[in-house]
């Protein structure tokens, strides 16, 4: 009888089952989904879905939904003509096509950018480096607000008052997305790994290009969509530093759907629903990816 055949045999004897049976047995036990686990999985997604449907029923039907009682559940017949009225109330397409523009640059900058400080102050040694990342981390905790004038100023001094780079470009970095990459890299990237490329002759471009990127473009993807979803829903910058029509965002152009003296809420729920509607279209294509990237920096280290 075989060694294996005469453990299978002792742990036969002593548990009264074969390792394996017992293995599967206690996954089972481990793997097995609780009833009430998945109630309070449907709770949270009706909890997250419930507000995009209900801005669909009042932006089907009339501002009197959002405050009748008892409420109206059921959508309307009316939203394609509101929808048709925020396009002739707004140069709202144009607004939808600035958004995008400004939103995809600052999601490509933030994830080239932040990539790129996280490196180096991951992987670099230069004097001054821990002084300078403690100064980014400290960044992090000033109001965005406070930042609203010298921004102002800056852009003023350029001759940009009025334009998109002004929207787009002090978006292209950010304090925490740095932070995150930095401490993504630190835990994914080995000295060795480096240090063979160096040896090879590549120069610290090429060993970010090349080989860092490369391994941590899940992060630097799920970092530049977080990009991409704050600047889409962006208002305050934007509401400052844009004054014509035609240089709306979405969510400006939300905005000049309400005059100062009355709301019609289903043309702004309207307009908000249509300006939901491309953020929900690019979930659909990479939220698995935004799942994937999450979890590869989840399990690293």
């Amino acid at each position: 009888m075989s060694d294996a055949t005469a453990a299978t045999t002792i742990g036969t004897t002593l548990t009264g089952a074969p390792p394996a049976a017992r293995r599967s047995r206690a996954g089972g036990r481990l793997g097995r989904v609780r009833w009430w686990t998945y109630l309070l999985l449907g709770i949270a997604a009706f909890g997250s879905v419930f507000p995009l449907y209900w801005m669909f029923v009042v932006s089907s039907t009339d501002s009197a939904t959002a405050t009748q009682m008892p409420p109206e559940i059921l959508p309307g017949e009316n939203f394609f003509e509101l929808a048709g009225k925020v396009f002739d109330t707004v140069p709202f397409l144009q607004s939808i096509i600035n958004s995008l523009v400004i939103a995809l640059t600052i999601g490509v900058g933030q994830a080239l950018l932040c990539a790129l400080g996280g490196f180096a102050f991951a992987k670099l040694h230069f004097r001054g480096r821990d002084v300078l990342f403690l100064v980014v981390v400290l960044t992090m905790t000033v109001p965005t607000q406070l930042a609203v004038i010298p921004k102002y100023m800056i852009v003023s001094w350029l001759g940009w008052v009025d334009t998109l780079q002004a929207v787009a470009v002090p978006g292209l970095a950010s304090a925490f997305g740095i932070f995150w990459m930095r401490q993504h890299i630190v835990t994914t990237l080995s000295d060795e790994l480096l240090q063979a490329a160096r040896i090879d002759g590549a120069s610290t471009w090429q060993i970010f290009w090349r080989i860092a990127f490369p391994i941590v473009r899940p992060a630097a993807f799920v970092l530049g969509l977080f990009g991409f979803v704050e600047a889409w829903n962006d208002f305050l910058w934007p509401f400052i530093v844009l004054k014509s029509p035609e240089r709306f965002t979405a969510q400006i152009a939300i905005k000049a759907l309400q005059n100062s003296f009355d709301i019609d809420l289903g043309l702004a729920m309207a307009g908000s629903f249509l300006a939901t509607l491309p953020l929900l279209v690019l979930f659909v294509f990479v939220g698995r990816k935004m799942v994937n990237g999450i979890l590869d920096g989840a399990f690293k280290g």
